[in-house]
């Protein structure tokens, strides 16, 4: 059995929401942290007994906020609120996406700062624990005023309204699900509507599953460069910890030290030191690490802010406890620019890690130099038969998607609302852009190991450094070496897939 994860409070970590979204690990709420809920809720229902005017929980919404909302209306408000709401277009967002939302969200509520009651929390965890997935459309949400379109298509479910996903990925209405796996319907009351639909927990839990999944993207990267640099039988030289210190940016040199620890034991590179008449290697071997390293970098600071995320409360109003009671704050928390800027930024740099790649296949396979010791396309039989050539067309139509997807979504403004809601961040289009880019990313570094592959046994019985060796040893355990003409895209797929597993990952953990 797995241990459930408490929710009490504190940040989660991008492993939580992998454990929850994938994994299916059970979610509870914490005994402490419902009774810190339950007295916040108490407080807030103490202010509205008061008969102020608060916004979002008996005001209408956006720019509708000075409409006065009655008492004996405040339960349809928020009702009202997660329909109109649901506006969603498109096909659903995969499974582990709905379900990291969902974890997000009921985190962000237990925090206290939403002033919603602890049922809110328990449904949510409820519905994790059933393994039932609202479905959710992957369009609607402009990244602002929270994800409001994807979250409330997320609520409505709970109410036991509108779709959740069956076994094969269809939508299909909610009620008879709920029914059988004994789960009741939330009933909102007031505020909680608001609560559920603020949030920037699509943003979020898109960030998260990408860092986890760039983990795994980045350690094959780093074995397809090492392979590639002693299947051109190019130099290390540009590896010496030396020249990376005097640069003195911290991406490059981590990179460069991987790369060499990849690459220690290597027979390649001392068997053409002497007698090879090159003087330096083309950018994508000698320039490696600074490119990679530039990537690394810039994902340093999507983590960054992401896990900042990962512990944060995005709702609006806010509620404060105060020497008073209770202090309602109306502020921008649900704005999306604090995670709209960085996965761009993801989208950057996933970028440059698969054009530097596409770059090392063409060289493996265009074989310019014939100190390399490579036939042209690595064929067998150079014109009777092809090898590898179409693979690189693969590889660059990736890349030319990664250059379109490449331009920032959060760079555009348009205003909704009726102009209250004057600056959008448009995140969520920044997020779905960074995983089809990784997507497209995982292809890429997939043939070029499998380019290297083929290019490293033209070079036996001398071996490459260890880690290299055992990288090589995971293609060869699902792709054959080329031994005449075959259809390619089932050995990329099986690479793709074993990329995707966390194959690679060993890499970077070789030194340091």
């Amino acid at each position: 059995m797995i241990a459930p994860l408490l929710l009490d409070g504190a940040p989660l970590g991008v492993a939580d929401v992998i454990a929850v979204a994938r994994d299916g690990r059970p979610v509870r709420l914490d005994v402490g942290a419902r009774a810190g809920l339950q007295a916040r809720r108490t407080a807030l229902e103490t202010l509205l007994e008061a008969g102020g005017t608060h916004y979002g929980i008996n005001t209408g919404f956006g720019s509708l906020a000075r409409r006065r909302i009655p008492d004996t209306a405040l339960a349809a408000l928020q009702r009202n609120l997660v329909r109109s709401h649901a506006a969603g277009l498109g096909a659903p967002l995969p499974r582990d996406v709905v379900r990291a939302m969902m974890l997000l969200l009921a985190a962000s509520l237990t925090r206290g700062a939403s002033g919603v009651r602890p049922v809110v929390v328990e449904t949510l965890c409820a519905w994790l624990d059933s393994g039932l997935v609202p479905a959710v459309p992957e369009i609607g949400s402009v990244g602002a005023s929270g994800d409001l379109a994807p979250l409330a298509h997320l609520t409505l479910a709970l109410l036991g309204e509108g779709e959740v996903l069956d076994a094969a990925g269809r939508a299909v209405p909610t009620a008879p699900h709920l029914a059988a796996l004994g789960l009741r319907p939330l009933v909102l009351e007031a505020k909680e509507g608001l609560a559920c639909l603020n949030g920037t927990h699509l943003m979020a839990a898109q960030g998260a599953l990408l860092l986890h999944d760039w983990h795994a993207v980045l350690g094959a990267a780093l074995c397809g460069a090492a392979m590639s640099l002693d299947s051109y039988r190019g130099t290390d030289r540009p590896l010496d910890a030396r020249v990376h210190a005097i640069r003195r940016q911290p991406g490059p040199s981590l990179v460069a030290e991987r790369l060499r620890a990849l690459l220690a034991g290597s027979t390649i590179i001392p068997s053409h030191r002497l007698d090879d008449a090159r003087v330096q290697d083309a950018y994508s071997l000698r320039c490696a690490p600074q490119v990679l390293g530039a990537a690394v970098d810039a994902m340093a600071y999507v983590r960054a802010r992401v896990e900042d995320e990962l512990g944060a409360v995005t709702d609006n109003p806010l509620v404060f406890m105060a020497d008073d009671g209770l202090d309602l704050v109306s502020a921008g928390n649900f704005h999306g620019m604090p995670l709209a800027l960085p996965l761009d930024m993801a989208t950057l740099a996933i970028a440059q890690l698969a054009g530097i790649a596409e770059r090392r296949i063409y060289l493996l396979l265009a074989a310019p130099d014939p100190e390399s010791g490579l036939p042209p396309y690595l064929s067998p039989e150079p014109g009777l038969q092809s090898g590898w050539m179409i693979a690189q067309y693969a590889a660059a139509a990736c890349c030319n998607e990664i250059i379109g997807l490449a331009t920032p979504a959060s760079v555009s403004n348009l205003p909704t609302s009726a102009g209250v809601e004057d600056y959008n961040s448009f995140g969520p289009r920044s997020a779905a852009k960074a995983r089809r880019a990784l997507d497209l990313a995982r292809y890429v570094v997939a043939i070029e190991l499998l380019v290297a592959a083929e290019g490293l046994e033209r070079h036996r019985p001398l071996q490459s450094g260890g880690g290299v060796e055992r990288a090589h040893q995971v293609v060869r355990e699902r792709v054959p070496p080329l031994a005449d003409d075959r259809p390619l895209a089932p050995d990329m797929a099986a690479v793709a897939e074993a990329i995707a597993e966390g194959h690679f990952v060993f890499a970077h953990t070789l030194a340091g």
